[in-house]
């Protein structure tokens, strides 16, 4: 299971306690009340420690990248034959500033990166 996916179902179990932990709390069940509170912090922290790994991932990712020799700013005419420059282009990464890696990374426009000028 991939980490938004993990993220996601973590997200979807402490809803589902959030809102039977609020009908408890309406008919004053303190046993059932304790129990889904002490089952939500639980999950908080399982969330934290996956959205924790998720950005060392992207992190790590960015180290890589950023440490490819030459990067400059891929053209409109470029990003719109992205097929025909990865091929020209050997070991090319093409970053997106609105993904993940792109807003880790700082980048305001569609950045490319590699090994040797291009």
């Amino acid at each position: 299971m991939n980490l938004n996916q993990e993220l996601q179902n973590l997200n979807n179990r402490m809803d589902k306690c959030q809102r039977k932990l609020a009908a408890a709390i309406q008919r004053d069940d303190k046993v059932i009340i304790k129990q889904f509170k002490d089952e939500l912090l639980s999950l908080n922290k399982k969330a934290q420690n996956v959205k924790h790994r998720k950005s060392s991932v992207v992190s790590d990712k960015s180290k890589d990248v950023k440490s490819l020799a030459f990067n400059r700013v891929l053209t409109k005419a470029e990003q719109a034959d992205m097929g025909k420059l990865k091929k020209s282009v050997k070991d090319l990464v093409v970053v997106h500033p609105m993904t993940a890696l792109g807003r880790s990374m700082g980048i305001k426009a569609v950045t490319g990166y590699a090994p040797k000028a291009f």
